[in-house]
């Protein structure tokens, strides 16, 4: 950005977004308490996922843990659960491991400084920010995704939001477009303008409050903006998972606290190479279960695929099938041999929750399970 913003840029934004949001903006059950504790959440599941989306998940999650010391109380198996299928697990370990912090730290109170909120896991500076201004009438600003997008256009910003340069100047304009009055109305607000208007794709021009000081759409490159890195390729990876009956039960394990996914349940397997030449892929599948269940089992059986885009990667999950009639592999806690019906007070996967249902599903014992 070759030019510095004039002052009455700054002010005509402020100005406008604010009277559009005192007409327009969303009502949203987050709006209508001044909890600390439930707006924390909200912001939470907020991260990198949709309204739309979050709204059932906060209700149930508040229902089944209404206040802080509630969630600290309350086992991981059972906060995982409620967060299963909102995808980005890692904020429900986060969440539960600052609800106990909170309760050794400040008493089972929500902290009251800024720099207290962002000392807590899973809490960076924009969610912080927003917490302290909304929950506590502060003033912070804020950079989420949705802010850096606004920002990029109205100030015309044609470079990397993610290079460091460049996100120290979006920080500064968020600072000095943030009002000394209503500055929770003005957060929500800009919250509000890249959700519904300021849209990634297609953005909606003709209803912004603040287009006629927007130099992107002047210009129109509002499309094209913010600029995004030189995209790599996503890697595919082939993954394994079996599903060993024994009995009337099957096997689940739990996997590691750290990493991704981690603390949910899943059936057995892991990562395979299924390139280059060589063994067949059915073998190099069934030898990579048998590293992972080293107990007898009667046939490994392909039951299919299923296919899943994490942020980083796309997973095909070969799904196979066998018994065993061995008595080993006890039940720990990370280990569990569970009926097919008792699966659902478990917490899996996007991808390992499809297995699930289809195992709910009658078939004739034949029959593929996956198309």
């Amino acid at each position: 950005m070759s030019r510095s913003p004039q002052q009455n840029e700054f002010v005509f934004f402020t100005r406008n977004l604010l009277k559009w949001y005192h007409a327009h903006g969303r009502d949203l059950p987050w709006r209508r308490t001044a909890d600390p504790y439930a707006i924390w959440i909200s912001e939470i599941m907020l991260q990198q996922t949709q309204v739309a989306t979050v709204l059932p998940y906060y209700a149930r999650f508040l229902s089944r843990f209404p206040t802080l010391r509630d969630l600290a109380a309350a086992p991981l198996d059972k906060v995982l659960k409620s967060w299963e299928g909102l995808g980005y697990y890692a904020r429900a370990r986060h969440l539960h491991r600052a609800a106990n912090e909170m309760v050794a730290r400040f008493e089972g109170n929500f902290p009251s400084r800024f720099e207290e909120i962002l000392s807590l896991p899973g809490i960076g500076r924009s969610t912080a920010g927003a917490i302290a201004t909304i929950a506590l009438g502060q003033r912070h600003p804020i950079l989420d995704g949705n802010v850096k997008r606004v920002l990029c256009r109205y100030f015309c910003v044609e470079e990397d939001p993610k290079k460091k340069e460049t996100e120290k100047q979006l920080w500064q304009f968020s600072e000095k477009l943030l009002p000394r009055k209503e500055p929770d109305h003005y957060t929500q607000a800009i919250m509000d303008l890249g959700a519904t208007i300021c849209t990634p794709a297609e953005p909606r021009c003709p209803l912004c409050p603040v287009r006629n000081q927007c130099k992107a759409f002047e210009k129109g490159v509002q499309g094209r903006l913010p600029m995004k890195a030189l995209g790599k390729r996503v890697p595919e990876r082939d993954y394994v998972a079996g599903v060993l009956f024994r009995g009337k039960r099957v096997l689940i394990r739990r996997r590691p606290a750290k990493g991704l996914l981690g603390g949910l349940w899943e059936f057995p397997g892991g990562q395979v190479d299924l390139d280059g030449k060589g063994r067949s892929v059915e073998k190099k599948i069934t030898e990579a279960l048998r590293k992972e269940i080293p107990w007898r089992v009667d046939q490994w059986s392909p039951w299919g695929k299923v296919k899943h885009t994490f942020t980083h990667f796309k997973m095909t999950l070969h799904v196979y099938s066998g018994r065993s009639g061995e008595r080993q592999g006890q039940n720990t806690d990370e280990q569990k041999w569970v009926d097919v019906e008792a699966l659902s007070d478990y917490a899996f996967s996007s991808a390992h929750q499809k297995i699930l249902l289809k195992l709910k599903e009658p078939t004739d014992g034949q029959r593929r399970l996956f198309s």
